[in-house]
């Protein structure tokens, strides 16, 4: 998953994955994060989930939050975000992170979106972690489509239905959709500048002022999602680290585990079943 490593400096932290087989477009994470701090990374899936234990700072759309013990995150598609502790003994959380196209489809309701990135729900929040844990529990088919659209249930009253454009945010998007189909290719400040008519020194501060990061940290988060998904089909790592418009394999272990504190080999040991 975008921003986990291998294996963590400090033996208090761990994290691990499910990929549920019957279920394409779904990822179970549960982790414990004392010590870690995650780099600014993405994830082309909606992320919901809530905080066991602990409580959680993270940076999400250029604001600061801490989300303690009971919260409720609910994360967007493709928005850059960090995640540290806020507490001495870190904390602890479930997550599922639900491909956009599964939830329409099994939901049959189109534009889903999240306003609000956390909340304090002491109740929601143990019924998502509870959906979450037999989710990550049972390898039963019918009992796996059961719990997520009670989870699904769940956060959806969470939701809005129709995503909030700002004015003037589809130029911007232009540049994100850009980096999306030429992340494989080396890319330039001077090409994407030229996406949106402006200089590159003008397009850099405008671009920060919109997505709060860098356009080489969007490239890079882009460029580790694709990598994950890849690791998910089996490709090796190598052949992973070509298709992504990595240097080499070292290149790819070393920014995978630097974002997501797993190394692209375990992650794929993780959620790929032999």
């Amino acid at each position: 998953m975008q921003g986990v490593p291998e294996q963590f400096i400090d033996e208090r932290d761990s994290a691990r994955f499910r990929h549920l087989a019957q279920v394409p477009g779904v990822e179970l994470y549960h982790a414990h994060i004392s010590r870690y701090a995650f780099e600014p990374h993405t994830h082309e899936a909606f992320g919901i989930g809530a905080i066991e234990a602990g409580a959680e700072r993270f940076r999400y759309r250029g604001t600061q939050y801490v989300a303690p013990v009971h919260s409720v995150v609910t994360m967007n598609p493709d928005e850059l975000h960090t995640g540290e502790a806020a507490t001495d003994d870190g904390w602890r959380y479930r997550m599922v992170y639900l491909d956009p196209d599964l939830l329409e489809d099994v939901t049959g309701i189109r534009h889903w979106w999240f306003s609000d990135v956390t909340r304090h729900d002491p109740l929601r929040s143990q019924q998502i972690c509870q959906l979450i844990y037999g989710l990550w529990h049972t390898d039963d088919p019918l009992a796996q489509k059961g719990l997520l659209l009670d989870l699904i249930d769940t956060f959806q009253p969470l939701a809005r239905h129709a995503p909030v454009i700002q004015e003037g945010a589809h130029r911007f998007e232009r540049v994100r959709e850009y980096l999306h189909d030429n992340y494989m290719h080396p890319v330039t400040l001077d090409e994407l500048a030229r996406v949106v008519s402006l200089s590159p020194y003008h397009f850099q501060r405008q671009f920060k002022a919109h997505f709060h990061v860098t356009p080489h940290q969007m490239l890079m988060a882009i460029r580790l999602w694709r990598a994950k998904a890849f690791l998910t089909l089996g490709m090796p790592a190598a052949e992973v680290a070509a298709a992504t418009g990595l240097t080499d394999q070292s290149h790819l272990t070393r920014a995978f585990t630097h974002r997501y504190g797993i190394t692209p080999v375990r992650y794929q040991k993780q959620v790929v079943r032999r």
